[in-house]
C-alpha cells in the first residue's frame, strides 16, 4: 500500500488533507453512497471482462482443428510447362 501512495507522490499529511477535503466537499452521507456505486461499477466491469474472456476461450476450443493443407500432395508429379502456340 505504501508503494501505491509513493507512486502518487502522497505522504501521510497530504493524504489526510485530501481525505478531509473530500469529507467537507461531499459530506459524510454521500461518501458511502459513492463508494457503493464505485464498487458496483468495478464488479460489473470484472463480470463483463470475465464473460468476454470466457467467450473467446470457448470459441477457440470449439473451432474445428483442420490440418494444414499439403500443397505437395495436390501438385502433379511431373509438372508440364504450359503449351505455347506459334502462329
Amino acid at each position: 500500500m505504501n508503494a501505491f501512495f509513493a507512486i502518487l507522490g502522497l505522504s501521510g499529511t497530504e493524504l489526510i488533507i485530501v481525505l478531509v477535503a473530500i469529507l467537507v466537499l461531499f459530506g459524510a452521507k454521500k461518501i458511502p453512497e459513492f463508494a457503493k456505486g464505485l464498487g458496483k461499477g468495478i464488479n460489473e466491469f470484472k463480470k463483463a471482462s470475465r464473460e468476454v474472456t470466457d467467450s473467446i476461450e470457448n470459441e477457440s476450443a470449439a473451432a474445428p482443428k483442420t490440418p494444414p493443407a499439403n500443397t505437395a500432395a495436390q501438385a502433379p508429379a511431373n509438372p508440364q510447362p504450359p503449351e505455347t502456340k506459334v502462329i
